[in-house]
């Protein structure tokens, strides 16, 4: 036996000694198709992990044989990580991916198949310039024709349909198929035909106004999904696609030649997929095709229908659902219930919220259970139950929590061991300010949008200042006097203030003048003597900078210009010198790339072309997103829903739980109408909604080890009245737990507001004014 093998096999026996009869169950099934139903917390990334080992142990198979597919980049690295401490420097053999990072994989390896190598991904600004140019095509016949009002009225809907069309693999003629059926079955349908006669207006019998709305709406899905292929061929014809075009050209790609397929039907003669609620049907399509040789393949899925909260993103969980029904005779299911993460009455007031779900597994197979169970012996003999609190306003709640939480600290709970979740990013935003204002450490990562960030506005505005002084002479005077007031440059404000008050003057007495004009003729002007000290240096050194800028700009690329705007106009210098500078230079850096790729993509864009398209960017509310981190690991997390899936801590508070928030989904009616006929996991009828939202409250309830904090605010900051949500209700209605009505000191309100306004307005050290101004004596106001 090698020394690798045998390595191996000591790392197996111990990981597999550690495992319950259920994950043994799971391990030792390495033959035939095995769906791991895995609720949060009963160790599926182990599982993974060890199966991966037995397979290298018990079967001829090359870490190579092996495929991993996964959801997320995230999931990608952490199935990586876990399976390199198990199995050393082999786990860099096993083939681990995202979806889309496989099929680009398959596309490198047979561009002579896919003829792509011309091919860019297509921007945001493209797309929307693509389908405007679809839809000025359109014949004046068209249902979808305007002429009126917003002509483009139907882009974003066009776009979402193309999307679920590439997510789903559904093809034209299949959706057209569906709506012909749609359309048939409505004649029959009872809802759309009077019951009763009303004389001189309609007979029994006779179809409903909304069956004619009905048709008209499928008529118009008919013509934008006839439009599809039209896009596509807009796309190719620009040598653009999307990444969902890469799922789609690798599944049409293994259909249309069976030797490639065969040859990665060879290669992975095991595949693993982890997170299976969250695949789309595209995915699930790749998946079939990999296994589809074999009668009983060795595929291996592992998830939890009861945290599927990705479908905005085109998750289908009845993937699972499907799996199970086309294996039923030779699928092993495994159902992990040992739960090593939390304590049994967290469990417990969990499963009172999903179990209201209709749409489960456990209501659809047979004899499945899911009922989790406490496990872990450290913990398991806590009976604390949550608390539920509600508070007067939401700034009450946000007050108290941070309050907690710097108890908890004080009592020497490790920061990193909290977590505050949340369902939208605006709450967390407002509660990291409550945390800075008390010093205490926090962690939080937010998409922003950095053309709506101050800074790289403040870059854009010199831009636009070099651009209107192209287009008219003197034409950016009002421009010209803001930027002077940046703190890229020291300019005294009186120094600039003089020099509109003279340039008023002037134009009064009819004297041809503007700032720029009378800044440079100063700036350049010798000294009229010894005396003469000339204008402001700074000022100075500004005038000189932009007009060597503007003398710069017609002769040189965006980029180039841009590049010149960072290093002359004092940006960069003010940068480097910043106590945030490692933050303002990832900014600089992520508006730079843009530029950058844009003149990359038009070798001939103009200033004025690229101030445009800020303009669009703007117009159509593409971000242009950044990864805020804020703080590090070690401080107390405050996350969204989505964001703390696959995380556990021993303090969860779960704030901001009122029905306003956790029970409206966006949900606008434009868009086109997916036949009912057909299943979709990106189109279901709005009464499904709440479903993915309890699940959403499910994950969050279930990230708690031992202590849940459950918090919502009885009126908003408008006074206005909040109702609970009504998972809140569902958790009552099974458990005998109080509502706490907890309202805070006035003196703590005055000294948290005090704080907050002393923090916005003025200038001074927090601590000065939190230590010497604001404590309040006892009893007194």
């Amino acid at each position: 036996m090698s020394f690798i093998k045998k390595k191996l096999e000591e790392k197996f026996k111990e990981a597999y000694i550690g495992l319950n009869d259920n994950q043994k169950n799971a391990v030792d099934a390495i033959d035939g198709p095995v769906m791991v139903i895995a609720g949060p917390g009963t160790g599926k990334t182990q599982i993974l992990a060890v199966r991966v080992g037995k397979i290298l142990l018990e079967t001829d198979a090359l870490p190579e044989n092996i495929l991993c597919l996964t959801y997320t980049d995230a999931g990608a690295v952490a199935m990586r990580k876990r399976l390199q401490e198990f199995i050393g420097a082999e786990a860099y053999k096993v083939n681990i991916h995202t979806f889309h990072s496989f099929c680009n994989d398959v596309i490198q390896e047979n561009l002579y198949l896919f003829e792509k190598t011309a091919l860019d991904p297509v921007s945001d600004l493209e797309r929307i310039g693509f389908y405007k140019e679809l839809i000025d095509a359109f014949p004046k016949n068209h249902p979808l024709k305007r002429f009126r009002g917003d002509v483009y009225f139907d882009r974003e809907n066009l776009e979402k349909l193309f999307s679920n069309m590439k997510k789903e693999d559904w093809m034209p003629d299949f959706i057209k198929e569906r709506i012909n059926e749609r359309l048939e079955n409505l004649k029959h349908d009872e809802k759309f035909i009077y019951k009763t006669k009303r004389e001189g207006q309609w007979k029994k019998g006779d179809l409903m106004p909304k069956y004619y709305e009905e048709v008209a709406r499928m008529e118009k899905l008919r013509a934008a999904v006839n439009e599809f292929d039209n896009f596509q061929n807009l796309m190719r014809k620009n040598n653009r696609y999307d990444f969902d075009d890469m799922i789609i050209w690798v599944i049409k790609a293994f259909k249309e030649n069976k030797n490639l397929l065969a040859d990665y039907q060879e290669r992975y003669q095991y595949i693993l997929v982890d997170e299976f609620q969250d695949t789309s049907g595209a995915q699930n399509q790749i998946v079939q095709l990999l296994i589809s040789y074999w009668d009983k393949p060795n595929i291996f899925v592992v998830g939890d229908d009861d945290q599927s909260i990705y479908r905005f993103q085109g998750a289908n969980m009845e993937n699972m659902l499907d799996f199970a029904k086309h294996y039923e005779k030779e699928l092993k299911t495994v159902v992990l219930t040992d739960n090593y993460r939390s304590t049994q009455p967290i469990l417990d007031v969990s499963k009172s919220v999903i179990e209201n779900n209709e749409e489960r597994l456990v209501n659809q197979i047979k004899g499945l259970s899911k009922d989790l169970k406490a496990a872990n012996t450290n913990i398991n003999q806590l009976k604390a139950y949550p608390e539920i609190v509600a508070y007067n306003s939401i700034i009450e709640e946000r007050m108290d929590i941070v309050l907690k939480v710097e108890e908890l600290i004080k009592n020497r709970v490790a920061p990193g061991k909290i977590a505050v979740i949340y369902r939208q990013n605006d709450y967390g935003e407002e509660l990291a300010r409550y945390f800075n204002l008390r010093n205490i450490p926090f962690y939080s990562k937010r998409s922003i949008d950095l053309l709506n960030d101050t800074f790289i506005n403040k870059i854009k505005s010199i831009l636009s200042y070099i651009n209107a002084e192209l287009d008219i002479p003197y034409g950016g005077d009002g421009l010209l006097f803001e930027i002077l007031h940046y703190d890229f440059y020291k300019i005294p404000p009186i120094e600039i203030a003089k020099t509109a008050v003279e340039v008023n003057c002037m134009k009064r007495k009819k004297e041809g003048v503007s700032i720029r004009s009378l800044l440079s003729d100063r700036a350049n002007a010798p000294a009229k003597d010894l005396f003469d000290r000339g204008m402001h240096p700074e000022l100075k050194r500004a005038v000189i900078a932009l007009e060597g800028l503007i003398a710069e700009a017609p002769n040189v690329t965006v980029q180039q210009l841009l590049t010149s705007v960072i290093q002359k106009a004092g940006i960069l210098q003010f940068v480097l010198n910043h106590p945030q500078r490692i933050e303002l230079m990832q900014y600089l850096t992520g508006f730079f790339d843009l530029v950058k790729e844009e003149n990359r993509r038009k070798p001939l864009l103009e200033l004025q072309g690229l101030m445009n398209l800020f303009d669009l960017m703007e117009n159509e509310k593409i971000k242009l997103p950044l990864i805020k981190t804020i703080g590090n690991e070690k401080g107390v997390n405050l996350l969204t829903v989505h964001g703390s899936k696959g995380l556990e801590f021993e303090h969860v508070f779960l704030a901001g739980t009122f029905s306003k928030v956790w029970e409206k989904k966006k949900n606008n009616n434009r868009g086109f109408k997916i036949p009912d006929t057909q299943p979709t996991s990106s189109a279901k009828p709005t009464e499904k909604d709440i479903e993915e939202l309890r699940r959403g409250f499910y994950v969050a309830l279930t990230r708690a080890e031992k202590y849940l904090h459950i918090s919502y605010p009885k009126q908003d900051n408008e006074a206005k009245e909040l109702e609970p949500s009504v998972f809140i209700a569902e958790i009552m209605d099974k458990h005998a737990l109080h509502i706490e009505n907890r309202a805070l000191s006035e003196e703590q309100i005055f000294e948290f507001h005090t704080v907050l306004f002393l923090n916005q307005k003025l200038k001074c050290p927090l601590s000065f004014y939190y230590n010497n101004l604001i404590r309040i004596p006892s009893g007194k106001k």
